[in-house]
């Protein structure tokens, strides 16, 4: 991955001269996957290991690496984050900022993409959009990286998950919305007033490197404002992920990238997307849970999860339990008009649809939120299970009802969910993600009528509004916010936005989250507070490089990031540590059983108050000491930049110890919070 080449000539023609020089069997032509000369330069080809080895190895290849599959990571929300629902939006501050949604498509029939009142798209807008479809003045580009078959329409969402996250993010408010009466009321997005711009790199919850690096390449060029990601896997380094590389190439640009963290939780250490020129999202609950009732024998009623919008059995059916459960094996006439207890995850529903009136699945591990079935189902406990075994093998005709979801009130939200990943950053330990947490549970949001209700291939019912959870759902959220603040200041950095989002994140509690901010990084999103953040923490590309340098990255590995011929030179050497970057968070990985010693440098800009006075104020939740030199920053001017040096000590920690802090920079008006965070590894 290189800078962008000269000319569009040398942009399209070296990569066939390169290949040929190569290839063993094939032409160029047939080779080539895509070119990437837009925003950056460089190129995808189908390669034998051996014709890879050999390009590896000639002159002037900044990169060589193989392109890999990643994962997408699958409207209450807004309102129990406070921000404001009005009639209509902003159109004047938010219709100039686009986010670039990289995803599965996007169905534009949805009342959610109308683009009633919106002008046309801004002049400054280089995107294009497929004769075949419909683009508006709200979704103002398409892009598509799929494969073409006959009758297939580019940029048409048949999965769901890119139209949702597109909603989520900048959706017209639509009312009367609901899933089958489920979640009933106004769907709309956080920016609905923003442009959208569709880059389809994914399809059936998969996607390749090489579709993802074309879609950034694209999304620079044509002159988005934010990207949105909820896709990712977890990488050992920087330059093997694609979405670190072309995350970078937009930094570079002025847009900044919001990405999911995964849903791979709740253990340690599984986070995606942790690069630092991004922005990682985790998932937590709102206020609103979803649960679901079976009733067995005379009227007794166990509780379990689900999102089940099917409608309540009014009879009892024969309950029944197999644990040697195998679908090929099942007996249709034993099965029929009975309600199953299963062990085991979801897999099994797919071959119970046309068999049993409804499942029960043993859930052997968190039910903080549900899934949804093609047939009336829920997830039970273990313990549950165990109880409901026994009603069966100790009644003479044991029967089960499954009733329709209902939703409740859960008064301990927000609380970050079971699944979504956790750190820490495995990559760069002394860079805390995941970064922030926003509503990822229960979100209902646009929904394509091709795809599958439950994401099932048996499921044949079609929607236009769906709940789903994920730290895909949590990640437009952000992406939304991001876009808001844009929309106040149009010329900020990339990190100065995601500074902005970090510093004024509300407080979450660790009595539920025994990772803290492993889990959930500065706190709960809040995008009222989010335009206004007093002082924020800048980095430019020289600060990332020195970052890698800091960590010991080596002149081919920097430049298959950077794009250029970036190299770690006396002037990088030996200066300092990679937690030295000037990032909104202080985090430190100690070493288990030692004394904690450590110092963070970091610069604030004043973007607040002309004339103001800061004061630092340090909470610390541990026995940890924390001094900040000078504790008092004073500011004659906007756009001052201020530095000042945070020292921590403390006693030795045992292994897997997190030891939770924080500063607080305040004038009275504004509150600019960083976490502070000291962990011992993970072995």
């Amino acid at each position: 991955m290189g800078d962008k080449p000269k000319g569009e000539i040398s942009a399209h023609s070296l990569p066939f001269n390169l290949l040929d020089q190569v290839l063993d069997g094939i032409t160029a032509r047939e080779a080539i996957v895509h070119i990437y000369g837009r925003s950056f330069g460089g190129f995808a080809a189908k390669l034998t290991e051996n014709e890879h080895h050999k390009f590896a190895e000639m002159d002037g290849i900044v990169s060589v690496f193989p392109s890999r599959t990643l994962h997408l990571h699958t409207t209450r929300s807004w309102d129990f984050l406070g921000f404001p629902s009005a009639t209509e939006p902003n159109l004047t501050l938010e219709s100039d900022v686009i986010i670039g949604m990289i995803d599965t498509g996007v169905w534009p029939e949805s009342k959610s993409f109308s683009d009633k009142g919106l002008a046309r798209p801004p002049k400054r807008w280089k995107g294009t959009c497929y004769k075949s479809f419909p683009c508006n003045n709200k979704i103002i580009g398409t892009r598509d990286y799929i494969s073409n078959f006959t009758g297939y329409i580019p940029a048409i969402d048949v999965d769901g998950h890119g139209s949702h996250t597109a909603s989520t993010a900048a959706g017209r408010s639509v009312a009367n919305v609901s899933l089958y009466g489920l979640a009933e009321g106004h769907a709309r997005g956080g920016v609905p007033g923003a442009r959208l711009a569709i880059y389809k790199a994914c399809q059936y919850g998969f996607c390749r490197g090489a579709n993802i690096l074309a879609a950034f390449d694209d999304a620079i060029a044509d002159g988005v404002d934010i990207i949105s990601i909820s896709v990712g896997d977890q990488y050992d380094d920087y330059f093997e992920d694609v979405i670190a590389i072309g995350s970078f190439h937009a930094m570079k640009n002025g847009i900044l990238t919001v990405a999911s963290s995964g849903n791979d939780g709740p253990g340690l250490g599984t986070l995606a997307n942790v690069a630092p020129w991004l922005i990682s999202v985790a998932a937590s609950s709102i206020d609103r849970r979803i649960v679901d009732k079976l009733v067995i024998g005379e009227n007794r009623t166990i509780e379990g999860v689900s999102v089940n919008p099917f409608p309540s059995q009014t009879k009892s059916f024969p309950f029944v339990y197999d644990s040697s459960y195998v679908p090929d094996d099942m007996n249709d006439d034993l099965l029929k008009e009975r309600v199953l207890l299963c062990d085991g995850d979801s897999g099994a529903t797919r071959e119970l649809v046309d068999l049993v009136k409804g499942a029960v699945m043993i859930d052997d591990s968190y039910l903080d939120y549900g899934y949804q079935y093609p047939l009336p189902a829920l997830d039970v406990s273990n313990v549950v299970g165990k109880e409901l075994k026994k009603y069966i093998n100790e009644t003479k005709n044991p029967v089960a009802k499954i009733l329709k979801s209902q939703e409740i009130f859960d008064a301990n939200a927000p609380i970050v969910v079971s699944f979504s990943s956790r750190g820490p950053n495995t990559i760069t330990p002394d860079i805390l993600k995941p970064d922030i947490s926003a509503p990822g549970v229960n979100i209902i949001a646009s929904w394509s009528l091709r795809a599958s209700v439950s994401d099932n291939e048996a499921d044949n019912r079609s929607v236009v509004y769906n709940i789903q959870s994920g730290t895909s759902m949590a990640c437009p959220h952000v992406s939304a916010a991001a876009a808001y603040v844009k929309s106040f200041h149009p010329f900020w950095s990339p990190s100065a936005i995601m500074s902005a989002l970090i510093t004024t994140a509300t407080p979450m509690k660790a009595e539920h989250t025994p990772e803290a901010e492993l889990a959930y990084g500065a706190g709960q999103l809040n995008p009222v507070k989010a335009p206004n953040p007093g002082l924020v923490y800048e980095a430019t590309e020289a600060d990332y490089v020195q970052m890698l340098c800091n960590q010991g990255y080596n002149a081919k590995n920097l430049r298959i990031i950077t794009g250029n011929n970036s190299t770690c030179n006396s002037s990088h050497n030996n200066i300092g540590t990679a937690r030295d970057l000037n990032y909104p968070s202080l985090a430190f990985s100690a070493a288990t059983g030692k004394p904690v010693s450590v110092n963070f440098s970091r610069i604030v800009t004043n973007v607040g108050t002309k004339k103001s006075i800061y004061k630092a104020v340090i909470t610390s939740h541990s026995s940890l000491k924390i001094n900040v030199k000078p504790s008092v920053l004073h500011f004659e001017s906007l756009n001052q930049k201020l530095e000042f040096t945070v020292a921590i000590s403390g006693p030795p920690m045992g292994s897997k110890s997190v030891a939770s802090a924080s500063l607080v920079w305040s004038d009275g008006e504004y509150s600019v919070k960083s976490p502070i965070l000291v962990y011992t590894q993970l072995e």
